[in-house]
């Protein structure tokens, strides 16, 4: 699972990376660019929480090669895109195949580690995602520059029919072959739960400015400093290894709390994600890069303690759509903001962009407040003995 989620990353990542040299030969826009990564996260929302309900009952084995089957085959057809309408369209079948990487992810976790463990399970599967990131500059940009940025789309379809091999192989184990795990009896997932959407609030707002860095830092880099694409490629390994040792780091204290001090996590993140909203007005490269790097370091924590407090409280047997409605929550909203970060970036409001994706966390964390205590509150009053009653012994 993690390596499945490092070439999901890898296949989503090529198209940010080349974006400056795609640019130049097709002609798209920042908006335009904007609403091709709006494609793929609309097909991603919906994808997340189907295939989620798919594997939930088809299995790990079989759900597993349709998605991974489906989107390598449209990752490699980006070789032939043209212009917008094709890029948007494949990127849209790349986003709903993509939809099966963390729910599978998720169903694996709980299917063959206890509970003590899941943490860093998720983290360790999960993590694959911040590793296709900081390996897609170091592994595309010299393929693309030996064979085109055509070619690079064609070496992502190959790196996927390569994970499908592997895949068929380990499958055949007992553990992961069965239908579905043991079902630990939770609440089941209802849209009526304000706990369903405190998880949503945080795991998504929380995980904005993820977004915002994977799909637009090459674009302020090349505007900012001039870089070339060489250049670029050189240095957006650094700002996911944030995220890749956030999510160990993250997977650690959580196990370590458990469901304790969940808010506690929360608040901490929150506070280390407010100075992205000063990233714009940073001179010096080396200090954006650390600025980048501590960003999607504690983007981690939104997402490790979220789906951590979200598998403590409802039953594994949704556990995978669990995932999916998680990381479709995020998707939606990167699907709505990238087109209104990409007219920023056209007209040269770096600064409100940065500022805007900041202020997200610290939004989604009050949402998770508001929601959970919520929660406690009608609880209490549903559970407190009326005047003149006996308290229930």
């Amino acid at each position: 699972m993690m390596l499945v989620s490092t070439i999901s990353y890898i296949d989503r990542n090529t198209l940010a990376l080349l974006i400056p040299t795609i640019q130049g030969e097709t002609g798209l826009t920042a908006r335009q660019y904007g609403f091709i990564v709006s494609a793929f996260s609309f097909a991603y929302m919906a994808g997340n929480p189907l295939w989620g309900w798919a594997i939930d009952r088809l299995g790990l084995r079989r759900g597993m090669t349709l998605a991974v089957g489906l989107w390598s085959a449209a990752s490699a057809a980006h070789a032939w895109a043209t212009g917008f309408a094709s890029f948007a369209f494949l990127r849209f079948a790349l986003g709903f195949g993509e939809g099966a990487t963390f729910p599978g992810a998720l169903r694996t976790v709980v299917q063959t580690l206890p509970p003590e463990a899941r943490g860093r399970g998720v983290a360790l599967s999960y993590s694959g995602g911040s590793f296709g990131a900081i390996v897609t500059p170091i592994l595309m940009t010299p393929v693309a520059a030996a064979v085109g940025w055509r070619g690079a789309f064609l070496a992502t379809g190959a790196i996927g029919l390569a994970w499908l091999v592997g895949w068929w192989a380990l499958s055949r184990r007992a553990d992961i072959r069965q239908a579905a795990p043991p079902v630990e009896s939770r609440s089941a997932v209802h849209y009526r739960d304000r706990r369903l959407w405190a998880f949503l609030a945080s795991y998504a707002m929380g995980a904005v400015p993820l977004g915002f860095v994977l799909y637009f830092a090459s674009l302020y880099l090349k505007f900012r400093f001039g870089l070339s694409q060489a250049e670029i490629g050189a240095l957006l390994w650094i700002p996911p290894l944030g995220w890749e040792c956030g999510y160990f780091f993250w997977g650690w204290v959580c196990d370590r709390l458990a469901a304790r001090s969940i808010a506690g996590v929360l608040l901490v993140s929150t506070v280390l994600s407010l100075p992205l909203a000063g990233a714009a007005r940073i001179d010096s490269l080396p200090w954006l890069m650390a600025e980048l790097f501590l960003a999607m370091f504690v983007t981690s924590g939104f997402i490790i303690p979220s789906v951590h407090y979200a598998t403590r409280i409802f039953s594994t047997a949704q556990t995978s759509l669990l995932a999916g409605l998680g990381a479709g929550s995020f998707s939606a909203l990167t699907a709505l903001l990238s087109p209104w970060f990409g007219t920023l970036f056209d007209g040269g409001r770096h600064e409100t962009a940065f500022l805007a994706a900041a202020a997200f966390p610290l939004a989604g964390f009050a949402l998770w407040l508001a929601l959970t205590s919520a929660r406690k509150s009608s609880t209490a009053t549903t559970t407190s003995p009326s005047p003149g009653t006996a308290p229930p012994r």
